[in-house]
């Protein structure tokens, strides 16, 4: 199996905005999003390979092949890199566990379901060029559209096991309890700031 991971470039004011951060904060609470989710994917002990939306330099010191998102949207970027398994970057605490049950539940198009209605991952066996018609991305109902999109182009679909993505400022309270290793660490270092910003979790 092989596994693209989706990453925005981290660019300050363009990347986990809605955490209400200062941009560079945000940019490189992503960067560390992005190394944990890579070793999570490394976990599962298949190939994987990092897709950015623009040129970086950000993550050139990881182990893995990098490569540009191909493609005028998401839904053309995502067609690209299928068959195979696309995982975004906005859930690095992700169990690798999640990772291996999408290949263990049949059908066409395996969906890992994010807890606001969206998706954590995507699990491909077969395409076709319509599967992501009509879907609007980041809203309640992108999982939903998803899934009539593929059954309308003639694909199966099932759902894996629900997770959450860090989005919201609650959001990354919830993953401070036990933050993975990367994320962890970026929450010790700018601990006095993200406090100045509101958050009055204690990093680990």
């Amino acid at each position: 199996m092989r596994i693209a991971i989706f990453a925005k470039s981290p660019v300050p004011g363009q990347v986990k905005t809605r955490l209400g951060l200062d941009p560079m904060v945000a940019a490189g609470l992503h960067q560390a999003f992005v190394r944990d989710t890579v070793a999570t994917a490394l976990a599962s002990g298949w190939r994987v390979e990092l897709h950015t939306d623009s040129a970086t330099g950000a993550w050139s010191d990881l182990d893995v092949p990098s490569g540009l998102q191909v493609g005028a949207g998401l839904g053309e970027r995502m067609l690209a890199a299928l068959p195979g398994l696309i995982l975004g970057s906005d859930a690095p605490h992700l169990p690798v566990s999640h990772i291996r049950r999408l290949d263990e539940i049949p059908g066409d198009v395996v969906l890992g379901p994010a807890e606001d209605g969206g998706y954590w991952g995507i699990l491909a066996r077969r395409v076709h060029p319509a599967m992501f018609h009509g879907v609007e991305w980041s809203t309640s109902r992108t999982l939903d559209q998803t899934r009539a999109a593929c059954h309308a182009a003639g694909l199966t679909t099932a759902l894996g096991d629900v997770w959450f993505d860090i989005d919201e400022p609650g959001d990354l309270r919830r993953v401070a309890a036990a933050p993975p290793p990367h994320t962890a660490e970026f929450l010790r270092l700018y601990a006095a700031e993200l406090h100045r910003m509101g958050y009055e979790f204690e990093s680990r």
